[in-house]
């Protein structure tokens, strides 16, 4: 069995705060990292009232969500002051070289209690190597057509990484989908078709949120990408080549707007 002290080239346990990264009620921390390494800095920069970073370095992993007890390295930082004004909220870091290749790319498996912040001698005997990836790692595989219902968070990794499996699978297809609303059960019906493939549609909604559709620029205006980031769940319902008249896809919008009642009171849909 790998030693993961020794794979991360620590020599004195008790110099480590072993950081487990959760989902806060806002993001996951595995789509902030691949999203933005500053803001994921960020989240090692944080400091509650109780200071619960109170050792010299800390080692950070990640809530690996797409597998069961699964956790990704984020790095190991050095914690170089602690600011004690009670508005600061913040330590002084610095990510040290320790293990810096296998940042993103080391994978363990470990069955950790509640919280946020431990001992790392505490946790070190439960902590196994599961895998260490060739490269590290940018978001999920495309999963086929037939299998695409991604929450908006991770679709918005894969566009920010330009997944090539992913761009290449839909950049040239035309389609129907369907916005759900976790929050609210609302959903919108859209399509991409005439020069639109889907993979340059659903951009839109990356960087914007909303797509420009009326109803979903009102929310969006008002909450921030942040409620899309936290509710939205993008599923594709149908899709077809090129070629396809777009009749056909107009067609086929709405009939999913009348079979999903996404006009009006129900959903998103304006006409």
């Amino acid at each position: 069995m790998v030693d993961i002290a020794t794979l991360l080239e620590i020599e004195n346990l008790q110099e480590y705060k072993f950081h487990a990264a959760r989902n806060n009620n806002v993001d996951e921390p595995l789509d902030v990292f691949l999203r933005d390494r500053s803001e994921w800095d960020g989240w090692n920069r944080w400091r509650r009232e109780k200071d619960e970073f109170n050792r010299d370095y800390v080692v950070s992993f990640i809530k690996f969500y797409p597998e069961r007890e699964t956790w990704l390295f984020g790095g190991i930082y050095k914690i170089l002051g602690r600011r004690p004004e009670k508005r600061a909220h913040n330590y002084d870091i610095e990510l040290t070289d320790k293990g810096k290749d296998l940042i993103g790319r080391l994978k363990i498996t470990a069955a950790l209690p509640r919280g946020r912040a431990f001992k790392l001698e505490n946790v070190h005997d439960s902590l196994s190597v599961c895998e260490v990836l060739r490269e590290p790692y940018s978001g999920e595989f495309f999963c086929g057509y037939e299998n695409i219902s991604q929450d908006f968070s991770m679709l918005e990794v894969i566009y920010k990484n330009e997944r090539t499996n992913w761009k290449t699978a839909l950049e040239n297809i035309k389609g129907v989908y369907v916005i759900a609303d976790k929050k609210t059960g609302k959903k919108y019906v859209g399509s991409a078709y005439g020069d639109t493939g889907i993979w340059s549609r659903w951009s839109s909604y990356m960087h914007t949120g909303h797509g420009w559709n009326k109803e979903l620029v009102g929310l969006i205006e008002g909450a921030g990408l942040e409620y899309a980031r936290k509710n939205f769940r993008i599923t594709l319902i149908e899709c077809w080549l090129f070629k396809t008249d777009d009749r056909t896809v107009i067609h086929r919008e709405n009939f999913w707007k009348e079979a999903l009642l996404t006009k009006g009171k129900h959903g998103y849909n304006v006409n």
